[in-house]
């Protein structure tokens, strides 16, 4: 699938879509991600194995990770070029609603 089709289907990312790509900072597996994710939000998502191994196959499919290795029944993700490419464009999206956030939140003060 060609990047710009790539682009459309993720961005905006779901916060599932979102903090698994984040947390292959390093290949991880799956219990790694749901591990990575949980830290990184304080529990506030906790994610379901069936949730991220479905997410995975979709991104593997669409190029954003690959099977970095699989040995004794744990696949290990890595993310990949496209990938990395993706979650820059969407850390960028989420530091501008970030910042307009910031600069307009005292207009809502009462």
């Amino acid at each position: 699938m060609e990047k710009e089709k790539i682009i459309k289907k993720y961005l905006p990312m779901t916060e599932t879509a979102f903090y698994i790509l984040l947390s292959l900072y390093e290949p991880k597996h799956g219990y790694g991600i749901i591990k990575e994710v949980d830290n990184l939000t304080k529990g506030r998502i906790i994610l379901g194995s069936g949730t991220v191994y479905g997410t995975l196959s979709k991104m593997e499919k669409d190029e954003m990770v690959v099977v970095y290795s699989n040995e004794d029944r744990k696949t290990i993700y890595e993310i990949t070029e496209l990938g990395k490419m993706l979650i820059k464009l969407e850390i960028s999206r989420l530091d501008e609603l970030n910042n307009n956030a910031r600069q307009l939140r005292g207009r809502f003060d009462v």
